[in-house]
C-alpha cells in the first residue's frame, strides 16, 4: 500500500543529535510539503560526517563492519573525503572505488570497485609466497628466489571476464639510484619520448601514436614528480586510449598504465582520470 503523505526528518532542541522521521501535515485536500531524497538525507549526512572520526573505534562502528548489504559503503559515501583520508576504502568501497596499497613496492591507487585483480598475477604471487614458506630445501639447479620479470606488472585490475584490453596495471622496474625522469625534460618532452618508443621501427611498423595531453603533478613534501600522459595508439588491427603516470624514487621506476579500446573511452575516461590522480608513492 503506497504512502499518501511524504515523510521528513526534523531535530528537537532538547536533543540535536537525534533524527526523527515524521509525517508531514497536509491541508484538507491532502497536500503536504514535498521533500527530495537529498533533503531527507541531509541531517543524516551532516550527523555522520561529525561523528565518523570520533566514533571510528566505538562499538557502533564495529557493528556495521561487515558491510552487510553495502551499509558501511553507503555511510562512508556520505563523507568520502574523510573515509579516503583514513584509508577505509581498502576495506569498503567509497563512492564506487576501492583502494590498493602495496607496502612492499611502495605505492597505492584507487580503482573501480567492480573491477577484479588479475588472477594470473595473484596465483604467481601465491606461488612465490608458498616457496618462501616451504621448509624443504630447493633443488640444486633452481633459483629459489624466483624473481619477477621486470616487465611484469606488480598489480593489474580490470572488469570481470574482460580480455585485458581494458585494464590498469603498475610495473615497478629497478633503475640506477641516481636515475631521474626530469633529465628527459618536462611533461611534453617525456610524453614525446614515450611516443617514440611505442612507434620505434623495431616494433610493429604500422603502429601510430599521438600524444593528447601531458601534465606534471608535483609532491613537494616527498619531492616526487608524477608525469601524467594521455595518448592514443592505433594500428590496422586496434585502436587504444591510454592514460599513464610515471615517476621514480630510490632506484625504482614506477609506471602506471590504464588502457581501453577507443570505442570504450567515453565510458571509462572519468575512471581513468581518477585512477591516475590517485596514484602515489607511499615510501
Amino acid at each position: 500500500m503506497a504512502l499518501q503523505q511524504p515523510y521528513h526528518y526534523l531535530t528537537t532542541s532538547s536533543n540535536r543529535n537525534r533524527i526523527y522521521l515524521t509525517q508531514s501535515s497536509g491541508d484538507k485536500k491532502g497536500r503536504g510539503t514535498q521533500y527530495s531524497p537529498a533533503e531527507q538525507f541531509a541531517p543524516l549526512a551532516s550527523t555522520f560526517q561529525r561523528r565518523l572520526v570520533i566514533g571510528i573505534g566505538s562499538a557502533s562502528f564495529v557493528a556495521i563492519g561487515a558491510n552487510f548489504g553495502g551499509i558501511t559503503s553507503f555511510l562512508l559515501g556520505l563523507s568520502p573525503d574523510t573515509g579516503r583520508n583514513l584509508k577505509l576504502d581498502v576495506l569498503y568501497p567509497i563512492g564506487g572505488y576501492s583502494r590498493c596499497i602495496q607496502p612492499d613496492e611502495g605505492f597505492e591507487l584507487i580503482y573501480p570497485a567492480t573491477w577484479v585483480a588479475d588472477q594470473t598475477l595473484f596465483y604467481r604471487a601465491a606461488e612465490r609466497a608458498e616457496q618462501e614458506r616451504s621448509l624443504d630445501p630447493p633443488p640444486l639447479n633452481s633459483d629459489r628466489r624466483h624473481k619477477r620479470n621486470v616487465n611484469e606488472p606488480v598489480v593489474a585490475f580490470g572488469p570481470p571476464g574482460s580480455t585485458g584490453e581494458l585494464n590498469v596495471s603498475v610495473i615497478v622496474s629497478p633503475v640506477s639510484p641516481d636515475f631521474r625522469i626530469e633529465a628527459f625534460g618536462g611533461p611534453k618532452e617525456v610524453g614525446e619520448a614515450v611516443i617514440r618508443t611505442i612507434t620505434a621501427p623495431t616494433r610493429r611498423p604500422d603502429v601510430k601514436a599521438t600524444l593528447l595531453r601531458s601534465n606534471l603533478r608535483g609532491d613537494s613534501l616527498k619531492n616526487i614528480n608524477y608525469y601524467e600522459l594521455e595518448f592514443r595508439v592505433e594500428s590496422s588491427s586496434f585502436q587504444r586510449h591510454n592514460v599513464t603516470v610515471c615517476c621514480a624514487q630510490n632506484g625504482r621506476l614506477y609506471t602506471l598504465n590504464a588502457q581501453a579500446p577507443e570505442s570504450a573511452w567515453q565510458k571509462v575516461k572519468e575512471d581513468f582520470y581518477k585512477i591516475a590522480a590517485s596514484f602515489s608513492l607511499t615510501s
